[in-house]
């Protein structure tokens, strides 16, 4: 993908996203059908449907030698990222969505041969758009992102987490998570995983910790965490795989090995 086609490709789908997010503003208060998929936290609505149909559409009708992988299913069944892929969450944060009625955004990563090329994070009651190109930056509507600080300690981190390291699971050991938890300067939880990509980037936590995610929950995030320098692999430090679920842990490069050894000691 040249520069000039990542551009106008960037310039579309910042459109889109606009178009959607408006969409969403001006129905949030309509009737919702409220369904149930793998368990009964994991929400989709209506509005999450009707919102992916549109990108899908507009994608096909644009680029129809593109693929997409869509949380709601209204994509394509890949196994592979060759070529161009959408890798698109219509509403991530649907509880928030249902619930609160803002803290959920649209989450739109656009890689080509497996490469993060364009992120789109929109934040849509509050109308803020994180956005990155690679190796272009990363901004926060118009202003662009600094890079993170690469002098963070340990105990002064602030680390997005959410409840689920709380259940049985066999990736990390509760008692050191909860020694975790008491070593560093505290938590937060928002609720949208690509939100919480968004604020390393900006920045506001210094990582995110979460041990399963789907492709679409992280795509556009690692692009944008990328521009500022931070970095994004499961919570044993691999590669992530853009095809699957993962344990998911993006932060401030300066924290990653320590708070990487710290969970893997548990694990032993």
């Amino acid at each position: 993908m040249n520069i000039d086609e990542r551009n106008a490709i960037y310039n579309q789908a910042k459109e889109w996203v606009f178009t959607a997010g408006k969409n969403i503003r001006a129905k949030i208060d309509d009737p919702l059908v409220i369904d149930t998929k793998s368990n009964p936290n994991d929400l989709v609505t209506t509005m999450d449907k009707e919102t992916e149909a549109y990108f899908v559409e507009k994608i096909n009708q644009e680029y129809p030698e593109h693929h997409i992988i869509g949380e709601e299913g209204y994509g394509d069944k890949l196994t592979t990222l060759a070529g161009t892929v959408w890798i698109i969450d219509p509403i991530d944060g649907t509880m928030n969505f249902v619930h609160q009625k803002r803290n959920f955004a649209i989450s739109v990563g656009i890689y080509h041969e497996g490469i993060g090329e364009i992120g789109l994070i929109y934040d849509v009651m509050n109308d803020i758009l994180y956005h990155a190109k690679r190796n272009e930056g990363a901004y926060k509507n118009e202003a662009k992102l600094a890079p993170l600080k690469q002098d963070v300690k340990f105990e002064e981190a602030i680390i997005g987490m959410n409840h689920f390291w709380l259940c049985e699971n066999r990736l990390v050991d509760e008692k050191v998570m909860q020694q975790f938890v008491r070593k560093i300067r505290g938590t937060r939880t928002y609720g949208s995983a690509a939100l919480e990509f968004a604020y390393v980037a900006e920045g506001i936590v210094d990582g995110y910790l979460t041990m399963n995610l789907a492709p679409w929950d992280i795509a556009a995030g690692i692009v944008i965490v990328n521009e500022v320098g931070g970095v994004t692999t499961d919570i044993a430090g691999v590669t992530l795989s853009m095809l699957e679920k993962n344990s998911v842990f993006t932060c401030n490069a300066s924290l990653q090995h320590e708070i990487i050894q710290f969970i893997e000691k548990g694990r032993k």
